[in-house]
């Protein structure tokens, strides 16, 4: 099952579209769409490693632009939505509270979703309903967001064939570190905020 899927996912890297593909799983996956842009970034690595500095670079600025609307959600809804049940449940000033430690320790947050497998939206949606500085959002965005992709595309490009290898040769392996990660990440979601 897995096999085809992955075959499926490579034959896609090559396709002359692949990376509008890619740049728009990044923008989605910062705002609300639960699959990581990695899936499509490292078979696209893995097949040209002479673009993956682009690719990087593609994934980093579409992925802090979806973290822009991940954060516009966040302050356009949250008044329409959030604020009336805060206040239907009293939970007001607990969320003043909350607000004032996000926006003193916010940039740090951002870092560590845009660096970890932790869900990125969530925090580019908190970010919004808090109000952290935008600058702020934007740089810790950038740094986290592009540490992020380069890492892997750079190891991909170092190590290029012999990773491919180890990858293909345990499919399996690395297919159940991927969904551990991404529940991981939701799990953290749950008992860090």
């Amino acid at each position: 099952m897995i096999r085809p899927l992955y075959d499926w996912t490579l034959k896609l890297a090559g396709h002359r579209r692949a990376s509008w593909a890619l740049g728009a799983i990044s923008f989605v996956e910062s705002s609300f769409f639960p699959i990581p842009p990695d899936l499509l970034l490292i078979p696209m690595v893995l097949a040209d490693r002479a673009r993956a500095w682009w690719l990087a670079t593609l994934c980093t600025v579409t992925s802090v632009l979806g973290g822009l609307a991940g954060y516009y959600i966040g302050a356009a809804l949250f008044e329409v939505a959030a604020q009336p049940l805060l206040e239907l449940y009293g939970y007001a000033d607990a969320f003043g509270e909350f607000q004032a430690m996000y926006t003193e320790y916010g940039a740090w947050a951002v870092f560590t979703a845009g660096v970890t497998p932790f869900p990125y939206k969530v925090i580019t949606i908190t970010s919004g309903v808090v109000g952290l500085s935008l600058p702020t959002f934007v740089i810790a965005s950038i740094l986290a967001r592009g540490l992020r992709f380069y890492i892997v595309a750079g190891l991909l490009w170092w190590f290029g064939p012999p990773i491919r290898d180890f990858i293909e040769k345990r499919l399996g392996l690395m297919f159940v570190l991927l969904v551990v990660l991404l529940i991981g990440g939701f799990v953290a979601v749950k008992f860090v905020l």
